[in-house]
């Protein structure tokens, strides 16, 4: 209780210190009735691990959550009068090690709170737990945060049917294989909320990373889309490390498929800018993607 307190705390300070404030004070929840699936040992207290040498970005520091172990989601909502049902939940990258939980989360509540959207900010198990499968227990605790949601949407004002997932980096493999998985469950059903779809409706996948095999332009054998696999959206810069391929091989696959897609791939940029604005177009996304939610009716 001690660390989740103390994160809440650095949380609130830096909307304390941001220009652009929240609505309100987040709705904050377990995702999880008792202990995750597949816990076997205890990690140290989840702390920031940021250092002061880190590199910074867009000039400002970020938050690096690490040694998460109680999963939970912080639920923004937009003013009542602005809402428009649809709602996201966000998953921060951090390579499967640690959560960048305000620059590819909290911040980009804020974002979909200006849009009308009710934004739920994913704090997903880290670092890994399978070596095999790094992404397993994310994908669990996205799910699991999926029907989560979905469970409350009359009491949050949500249109089941407009919930949708964003992620970045190893949050972007997180959003994209909960999106791609849809009733696949990656893990035994704990309560009635299980009995909620975990299907997202969309996905919005930002620098995505772990969707194609390493060195090649291959989906992993595991990643299957089909004519049901729900809408994309996607941005990646073209010199980015993690290899522009993870979006250009899936939205291949969609358009196969006949599922309907858009791709922005940009010539510069590089990786993990999350929605902080530089002099590249790359950080201009946020305004395509709002364009593509309106145009998939999901948004005024």
């Amino acid at each position: 209780m001690k660390s989740t307190l103390s994160i809440l705390f650095l949380v609130s300070s830096v909307f304390a210190t941001s220009p652009h404030l929240a609505a309100a004070d987040p709705i904050v929840m377990n995702v999880w009735p008792g202990t995750p699936p597949g816990e076997t040992k205890t990690l140290p207290a989840e702390a920031d691990q940021t250092k002061p040498e880190d590199r910074l970005i867009a000039g400002r520091r970020i938050i690096k959550l690490g040694n998460v172990s109680t999963p939970q989601i912080a639920v923004y909502q937009p003013p009542a009068e602005q809402s428009n049902g649809t709602a996201v939940v966000i998953c921060p990258g951090g390579g499967h090690h640690i959560l960048a939980y305000d620059l590819e989360g909290t911040e980009v509540a804020e974002w979909l709170n200006t849009l009308g959207v009710t934004a739920i900010v994913l704090k997903y198990r880290v670092p890994a737990r399978d070596p095999e499968r790094r992404w397993r227990a994310a994908v669990q605790d996205a799910q699991r945060a999926m029907s989560l949601v979905r469970s409350r949407a009359d009491e949050w004002m949500i249109d089941p049917e407009k919930i949708g997932i964003l992620g970045f980096s190893a949050g972007g493999e997180t959003a994209g294989l909960t999106a791609i998985f849809q009733e696949d469950r990656q893990y035994e059903a704990v309560d009635k909320v299980d009995q909620v779809s975990i299907r997202p409706n969309f996905a919005l996948l930002i620098y995505a990373a772990g969707i194609v095999e390493k060195g090649t332009t291959q989906l992993h054998d595991y990643i299957q889309v089909d004519q049901d696999t729900p809408p994309m959206f996607f941005a990646h810069a073209f010199d980015d490390r993690v290899s522009v391929h993870n979006c250009l091989t899936l939205a291949g696959a969609l358009k196969e498929a006949g599922v309907p897609a858009e791709l922005h791939v940009y010539a510069t940029g590089g990786h993990g800018y999350g929605l902080r604005v530089t002099d590249q177009p790359v950080t201009r996304w946020p305004e395509q993607a709002a364009n593509w939610m309106k145009t998939m009716q999901l948004i005024p």
